[in-house]
């Protein structure tokens, strides 16, 4: 099969290809595939109290230059689930999504924290990202542009049915999903929030879109953390906050089991 010819965009994220990547995405070290359920978390110290309580093991590890990304197994709900901290930001998160399906992931529950544009959403209250604003770039090297990104309905009902299960209050909302949070103006705020937006991290979009190429099953689920809503940032204390960050963990491990 030819290669497409692509032509020159304005933009160069205009310019998608739809074609295998040169490089192929993999485990080095891997020798058999690893169970399909994965959850990725963001709240790294979560993963160290797991493994320092001997519930997680290591099985494996993928990384970059910038050091290990350890792979951990656990046993969840008669369930063998696989752990592992995505990274920080679109491209790396993206990156560490496609080495975890090329490991055998296939069914994927994200779990981490996010800014509200709206500060009467409390710390700690939930939020399920139905779609996200494509605010990014990783995104478009994996879909044709368009302005949102949606999740995987399976799993957005899985996270969905766990949390009403236990009664555990949340909101679906559309995210948006930014590469520079330093660059989250207060004009951009207004235009987020007025497209159904409650809440800004920076990986959501860049994960929906990997899932939609590679046919994954993957959703998200954010803790209401940092306030951007104003004009001064407030940060609520919201990294502190240790019983909400273990209780979206297991949450997250709980609706990976409902797929």
């Amino acid at each position: 099969m030819p290669d497409l010819v692509l032509e020159q965009q304005a933009i160069p994220l205009l310019e998608y290809d739809p074609s295998p990547g040169v490089i192929v995405p993999h485990v080095p070290g891997l020798e058999t595939p690893l169970p399909e359920r994965w959850v990725l978390c963001f709240f790294a110290e979560q993963i160290q109290t797991l493994v320092d309580q001997g519930l997680a093991m290591q099985v494996a590890a993928t990384g970059s230059e910038a050091g290990p990304i350890p792979i951990y197994q656990l046993r969840h709900h008669d369930q063998d689930l696989i752990l592992m901290h995505p990274g920080v930001g679109a491209p790396f998160s993206a990156a560490l999504l496609e080495e975890a399906i090329a490991c055998g992931a296939h069914k994927i529950i994200v779990c981490g924290g996010c800014g509200v544009l709206n500060r009467e959403i409390a710390v700690g209250h939930l939020l399920v990202p139905e779609d996200a604003v494509r605010d990014e770039g990783t995104s478009y090297h994996y879909l044709p542009a368009s302005r949102r990104v949606a999740a995987t309905r399976e799993a957005v009902q899985a996270i969905v049915a766990t949390l009403e299960a236990e009664q555990v209050p949340y909101l679906r909302t559309t995210t948006w999903t930014t590469d520079a949070f330093y660059r989250e103006t207060a004009a951009k705020v207004r235009l987020r929030r007025d497209e159904g937006c409650l809440c800004v991290e920076m990986e959501a979009a860049a994960l929906f879109a990997v899932a939609r190429y590679r046919q994954i099953l993957l959703g998200v689920l954010l803790y209401a953390g940092d306030d951007v809503s104003g004009t001064i940032w407030d940060g609520r204390g919201w990294h502190t906050r240790t019983e909400a960050r273990r209780e979206v963990l297991r949450l997250a491990l709980d609706a990976c089991c409902r797929m």
